[in-house]
This record gives structure tokens, C-alpha cells and sequence, in this order.
């Protein structure tokens, strides 16, 4: 009976919180109908219909399993973002945003079942013994790991592993006929969250970032430090792709740039009375014009930020409709190690804009909400997307017309273009082609490019894909079974060329140098260079403060 009263005290937790939620629903809906039992009640008939399954059915069950399937189903009841985790995934899951972890210290990829070593992490392990990009690793602690048909999590497994301890590789480089045996102390590696942090301009930085972290602020501030010593007035925000994370770095983040006392963000739900999160004096970048870029795929911190700083008219917005994820969850051990992130409460902009999307229809639409928004048009045309009038806001400086109830809405819309996507170039990058054809390039050539191109900017002006690295290029991917077409090769080549040249420059100088020489193209940042040299600030009253 003791696994039986185990699987009791985790559905009485369960019920309890689901009793609490789904009559005080994280979003306006339909009153859902109620059973009529009390929590009491509710915690008595499941005890009873555990007793009767334990005792009376007709075979063994597992009930640690079951109760996690319980789990499961209550919370997908509730809302989108309410999930439960087991505990190996509970460590998975925090990892990313606690900004470290400990290992040895690369980037790997693996090109024709070989680990080759794309970057070493700066003063990380590896590199400190010697290891070098272009690096195979063949031999881990004395087992064989090249064609053998290892798997990325395989050399993780094998590669990370408790501060303190050791790991024996063999690595074969090019030009040296023997293996080289390097024996690697791993220690703590940060995860850093700042992609890429440069001058656009003489007076225009720029800053990229991934996730909001544990150590997202302290990064942030670094990189606007460096930048203000190279002549930044003026900062471009890149948000893209920012799923979220912590909501004090995203606090952090915009307070970095309002003066002191203003509402960045205010969150509120049935067992959390209303908090409220002000700006201090403290930021670093009071002045000066603020571009923010933002997708279909920032979502959470990203448009907490976005939002407060859209609601100030504290920076100009560029590119499409966010995600529109405005729920905020907390997390809640279980006894056994695995925990729930439940939803607990919505936030809200400060012109009071919940930005949550709606969820009515169930889990599985609300997760096909971006292919939605590609079939329907809206990726592509700006006015596709209709807001009630329910949903208007405006803004606390300027008095500027905004929305609620999906998102934040772009100042100015870049639209998704596909014009250009051919098979062969669907094929080329999702295969892999191309940052493998990049590795291949780069690890052939490197000291030949190391000599020509004195980093990331002389990289950008002087390289180019030629005639000669095109030929390889269709060579290689025709061994892996991508037909050449002239007809759909001309359709991508202008993308596929700044890709290329993007994934090779990140191959010889870092994951900073793909952007630098991919945002040269770019439609959004582009249109963000225009905005701060033209009268588009004033025309929309957006303050440079």
C-alpha cells in the first residue's frame, strides 16, 4: 500500500490545484460547468477510486505512472503553458536559464559520423589544454567514437560531467599524422544568452538576444558598457526568436532604458494579489533612439520588454505580430523530485494590455497558431491581422493607438517573404547541408582564410561565395543526394549565398560573426538603420529621451 498512498498524496495535490484553477481560469471563457463537489469531496472520491483500482482490477497497474498521465491531462485542461515534468526533465528543462553547466567547454557538430569541434568556449577547459576548432574527436576515454554512428546526445553524455572530474580524448588534426591525446579537466561552462553585440554604425549598436537567463542582465549591461566606450548613441534590439525566460531579467532589461518610476510591467491572479514592477534610476541607456525587432517567435520576457518600452513610446517596434504568450507560471515540487510549472497569473504592458492569445479552441490550435498565421495571410500582409475595438490601448507618453489580446503589434511591419524558397533550397538547409558544406569549407581552408581576413568586418567586405566554392557546394550536397536544378538554384542564390557566407564566417570567428555578416541583408535590420537617420521617430512621436 505504500506506492498506492504515494500516488493518493500526488492526486490530492493535483486535484487541489486544479480545484483552485479551473474556476478562476487564466483567461475570460465560457463559465465552465462545475461537478458540484467541494475540494474535500473531490479528494474522497479519488482516494476511493484508487482503493477500488488497487484492489479489485484485473491486473498490476503502475501507478506512479498513472498519476503522471493524471497530471498531465488536468493541466492540459488548464492552460497552454501549465506543464508537468519528471525530474531528469525538470534538470533538462532549468538548464538553458541557469547560464551554466559543466563539461568540457566546445561546440560540436557531427559531419559524416565524426564529432568535429566547431568552437572552443573562451577560457574553457578545452581550450586551456589545446584544443583547437577543426578538431576530431575520435576516442573518448579510451572508446572508439568515430563512425560508429554516434549521436549528439551520445557525445554529450560522454563529454559532461561533474566539475573536478576528467575525460581522455584523441583528437586528429589536420597536418599532424598522429593522434593527439588531451586530458581535460571539466569545470563549470557559461551559457551565455548575448548571441552578438557590435557597431552597425559609428553611432548605432547593436545587441542580439537569445533568451532572458540567469545571467541575461549582467551580460546585457556588459555589452551596452562595451558599446557606449565605441561611440553607441543609438541601440538596435534583436529580440527574434526570443522565447522568453525569467521575468526579472526582462525587468531588468527595460529598465535599462526608462527613467526612473515608471510602470515596465504589472502581473495579477486569483492567489496573487496585483505586483507591480517600476524602473529605477539605475539604467544605462536613458538617451538615445531604440529599435526593438521582434517575430512571430518572441514571446513571454521578450514581449515584456517589448511591450513596456512600445507603451513609453520609449523605442520604435519593426517586424511582425509577436507570440502572444502574457501567463506567468511558478514552479511547485512534487515528492518524488518532479515539479509543475503552473500558470498562476496573467501580466499585463503598462497601458494595460494583456497580450496573451486566445486559447479557447484547445492546446493542439493554440500550438498551430504560427502555421495559422502563415496559411491566413498575416505573416505576409500586416492587415490580415483585424483587433477588435474591445482591444485598443494607448501609450503613456504620445497618446499612440496599440493593441491587446494576441501579441504585440509592430510599429512598422516587415512581411515574411517566401518569393525566393525553392526545393533545393528547402532541401540544402534542412539536411544540414549547408553548415556541414560550411564546417567542411572552413576546416580545409582555414589558415588561408585566417591570413586574407583579419576578423568578422574584413570577413564581410572582402568574401564572397565564388564560382569555385559553388561547384563544391552542388558536389557536396549531390553526394547526399540533392539533385542540382539551375531553374531552382537561381530562385535562392542571393539567400543562400548570405547564408553560406554567414555559416562560414560563424565557423572561423564565432556565433557573433554569423550574424554580423547575415544582418548585412537583412530586410528588418535594415529597415532599422533607415529609421534612426530618417524623421520616422518624430513622425510617429517615438522619444529618443
Amino acid at each position: 500500500m505504500k506506492q498506492i498512498e504515494m500516488v493518493i498524496k500526488l492526486s490530492i495535490i493535483t486535484i487541489l490545484f486544479s480545484s483552485s484553477l479551473v474556476f478562476g481560469q487564466t483567461q475570460p471563457s465560457t463559465p465552465k460547468e462545475s461537478s458540484g463537489l467541494t475540494s474535500d469531496e473531490a479528494i474522497a472520491k479519488m482516494e476511493r477510486f484508487l482503493e477500488i483500482l488497487d484492489a479489485k482490477y484485473m491486473d498490476d497497474v503502475d501507478e506512479g505512472k498513472l498519476v503522471e498521465d493524471a497530471i498531465n491531462a488536468v493541466l492540459e485542461k488548464l492552460d497552454p503553458h501549465s506543464v508537468y515534468f519528471t525530474e531528469e526533465e525538470l534538470v533538462e528543462a532549468n538548464q538553458p536559464l541557469e547560464g551554466n553547466f559543466e563539461g568540457v567547454g566546445i561546440q560540436f557538430n557531427i559531419l559524416k559520423d565524426t564529432i568535429i569541434v566547431v568552437n572552443t568556449i573562451s577560457g574553457g577547459p578545452s581550450e586551456k589544454v589545446g584544443v583547437m576548432s577543426g578538431d576530431k574527436i575520435v576516442i573518448i576515454d579510451g572508446e572508439n567514437v568515430a563512425s560508429i554512428g554516434i549521436t549528439t546526445t551520445g557525445v554529450t553524455d560522454r563529454l559532461r560531467g561533474k566539475k573536478g572530474t576528467e575525460v581522455n580524448v584523441a583528437i586528429v588534426r589536420k597536418g599532424i599524422k598522429k593522434n593527439l591525446e588531451f586530458k581535460i579537466t571539466r569545470d563549470v561552462i557559461p551559457l551565455y544568452s548575448v548571441d552578438a553585440s557590435y557597431m552597425s554604425d559609428p553611432e548605432t549598436g547593436y545587441i542580439r538576444v537569445s533568451k532572458f537567463a540567469a545571467t541575461t542582465t549582467e551580460e546585457f549591461q556588459a555589452a551596452i558598457a562595451e558599446l557606449q566606450k565605441e561611440g553607441m548613441k543609438n541601440l538596435i534590439l534583436d529580440l527574434r526568436g526570443n522565447g522568453g525566460g525569467y521575468m526579472n531579467a526582462a525587468i531588468d532589461m527595460a529598465d535599462e532604458f526608462l527613467d526612473a518610476g515608471k510602470l515596465i510591467v504589472y502581473q495579477e491572479g486569483k492567489a496573487y494579489p496585483r505586483q507591480d514592477a517600476y524602473s529605477t534610476s539605475l539604467g544605462m541607456i536613458h538617451e538615445g533612439k531604440v529599435i526593438v525587432l521582434i517575430d512571430e517567435g518572441s514571446a513571454s520576457a521578450s514581449e515584456i520588454v517589448t511591450g513596456a518600452l512600445q507603451d513609453w513610446d520609449r523605442a520604435l517596434v519593426i517586424g511582425r505580430r509577436s507570440f502572444g504568450k502574457g501567463l506567468v507560471q511558478r514552479p511547485f515540487n512534487l515528492p518524488d523530485g518532479s515539479a509543475m510549472r503552473l500558470t498562476v497569473s496573467r501580466y499585463f504592458t503598462p497601458s494595460g494590455r494583456s497580450i496573451q492569445k486566445s486559447y479557447e479552441e484547445g492546446v493542439e490550435k493554440y500550438h498551430d497558431d504560427i502555421t495559422n498565421r502563415y496559411k491566413d495571410g498575416e505573416l505576409f500582409a500586416d492587415s490580415m491581422y483585424h483587433y477588435p475595438d474591445s482591444l485598443k490601448y494607448y501609450t503613456k507618453n504620445s497618446n499612440r493607438l496599440v493593441y491587446g489580446g494576441g501579441g504585440i503589434m509592430p510599429d512598422i511591419f516587415i512581411p515574411l517573404d517566401t518569393t525566393w524558397v525553392s526545393d533545393y533550397y528547402s532541401e540544402v538547409v534542412g539536411k544540414g547541408i549547408v553548415n556541414q558544406f560550411a564546417l567542411t569549407y572552413v576546416n580545409e581552408n582555414r589558415e588561408t582564410l585566417n591570413k586574407k581576413y583579419t576578423g568578422q568586418t574584413d570577413f564581410a567586405k572582402g568574401f564572397n561565395v565564388d564560382g569555385a566554392i559553388w561547384k563544391d557546394f552542388f558536389a557536396y550536397a549531390e553526394n547526399d543526394s540533392i539533385k542540382y536544378s539551375e531553374e531552382q538554384f537561381k530562385q535562392c542564390e542571393e539567400k543562400l549565398s548570405v547564408l553560406l557566407e554567414s555559416s562560414i564566417a560563424r565557423n572561423l570567428y564565432g556565433f557573433e560573426a554569423f550574424w554580423y555578416v547575415y544582418n548585412i541583408a537583412d530586410e528588418a535590420y535594415i529597415k532599422a538603420l533607415e529609421a534612426l537617420h530618417d524623421n520616422t521617430f518624430k513622425k510617429m512621436k517615438i522619444a529618443a529621451q
